[in-house]
């Protein structure tokens, strides 16, 4: 193995994002930069390279940090003097020169840096030490923001801070909700889904047109631009994997815990944002199929604006939690896209995707229903652990969260009232869960939160799903 320098430990290096380092062997110095990104499970990723330009020998401490364009993995610094580009990985410039860039290793929260020489002591030890570690300023040190259409999780999670409200409105708004709801399905970035939900609130609030089609003789017709997609996009380095097979999460006793469970569910929060746009965008078509019978072909749509005022309030609740969870990551030295996830939510979406009182029961009613019964355990886990910060954060939540399930709840009850048969709609919900949900409900239950949400045990004790996986 090659000899290595001991730089500090990672509690030492958190002072800054870029820390100058000064080696010594003998009378000789060098000075390196050492730059801490965010990574996996709280612990930070480095690299290291000279602290002077290879052009004229000027100085790097200050030189500020860019996107190396379309390269969600690299980061360049620019020299504040000429601006000669140098990639962190590689030392690479667009300008054919290169700066030196050294290997940076941890080990058990040690880290340790590849010194200028590879000379070493009769020991096998470096013959180079640290002599100093210096913290750049802030103002200096910052992470460049993410590109406006950012392309990737990580540079988003490199930007230190989620910011919405920087995220300009789109070069062509949309002129209808549902049009903002198909929108915002087809945003990768969340960063912009969540900006996005803004900008389609305040246009709600502006009485903008609801939109979502129309009768064309015997058919309903929907525009192009309010057709919703089958499954929303993600970004490129997304790690996807199959439910169930993402790592052990804990039980919240760490921080490395508690990164894995506050990650988990920001994606879910991700997810509820894409579902409560995609029940604004199907409710049009999918009302009228609703109260379509023998005696009427053409009903008119039965859905008042209050109900898509109700989930554009939901879309915007969620947005709001992903940005508190997406933030408090990134306060713990993590973000989101650091660890894998699943996409199991969104198969329940495609289940109910032809049905407006299936979509309510299975997952507002059920899938929405089970947060209310986790929620208080998660929060009491991070309370448990002195996790003030998260506590509130997980706490907002789940207070929306009773409003949600109480909204899927008020438009489920609505659409039977409103149909020719007017079913019951404790005899609807529990036979859409026995036909498109798979086992039991699983307790215990949080029945006071449940029945605040206007679901009395009637609903949900005694019940399985018999779909077939």
């Amino acid at each position: 193995m090659a000899a290595t320098v001991r730089v500090g430990t990672l509690d030492d290096l958190r002072a800054s994002t870029r820390h100058t380092l000064v080696l010594r062997h003998g009378e000789t110095e060098r000075k390196l930069l050492l730059f801490s990104m965010p990574g996996v499970q709280g612990k930070p990723t480095f690299s290291c390279m000279e602290s002077e330009c290879p052009h004229l020998g000027k100085s790097l401490v200050t030189a500020p940090l860019q996107w190396h364009g379309a390269d969600i993995e690299d980061l360049v610094v620019v020299c504040p003097w000429h601006q000669y580009d140098f990639r962190l990985s590689t030392g690479d410039s667009s300008t054919g020169l290169r700066a030196c860039v050294y290997t940076v290793r941890v080990d058990d929260d040690t880290v340790y840096v590849e010194p200028p020489t590879q000379d070493t002591t009769a020991e096998g030890e470096s013959v180079w030490t640290c002599a100093a570690v210096v913290p750049v300023p802030t103002q200096f040190a910052a992470m460049p923001p993410p590109p406006p259409e950012s392309t990737s999780l990580k540079q988003l999670g490199y930007a230190g801070v989620f910011d919405p409200d920087g995220v300009p409105p789109p070069a062509h708004e949309p002129e209808t909700l549902v049009a903002w709801a198909v929108l915002i399905l087809q945003t990768a970035s969340p960063l912009h889904k969540v900006a996005y939900t803004r900008y389609a609130k305040r246009a709600l609030d502006q009485g903008i047109p609801i939109g979502g089609g129309s009768w064309r003789e015997s058919e309903w017709y929907v525009p192009p631009a309010e057709e919703p997609p089958d499954r929303p996009p993600r970004l490129q380095d997304e790690q996807c994997v199959a439910p169930g097979q993402q790592s052990k999460r804990g039980r919240g006793g760490s921080e490395r815990s508690r990164i894995a469970l506050l990650h988990a569910l920001a994606n879910i929060e991700q997810w509820a944002i894409d579902l409560a746009w995609d029940i604004v965008a199907r409710g049009p078509r999918l009302s009228v199929r609703h109260m379509q019978s023998s005696d009427t072909d053409r009903p008119d749509m039965p859905l008042p604006r209050a109900y898509f005022a109700d989930f554009c309030q939901v879309a915007l609740d969620e947005a709001k939690h992903f940005t508190l969870l997406q933030q408090r990551l990134v306060d713990m030295g993590s973000f989101f896209g650091a660890l894998p996830v699943h996409h199991g939510l969104w198969d329940s979406a495609i289940e109910t995707k032809e049905d407006l009182c299936a979509r309510l029961s299975i997952i507002h009613l059920v899938h929405e229903a089970r947060g209310l019964d986790v929620n208080p355990l998660t929060i009491e886990k991070f309370r448990a652990a002195g996790d003030a910060q998260s506590v509130d954060s997980l706490t907002t939540i789940h207070l929306d969260e009773i409003t949600h399930v109480s909204t899927g709840h008020r438009w489920l009850t609505y659409l039977c009232a409103v149909h020719p048969e007017q079913p019951s709609p404790v005899d609807v919900f529990r036979a859409n869960v026995r036909q498109h949900f798979v086992g039991q409900l699983k307790g215990p239950f949080n029945a006071p939160d449940r029945y605040q949400a206007g679901m009395s045990p009637a609903w949900y004790e005694n019940l399985a799903g018999e779909k077939k996986t």
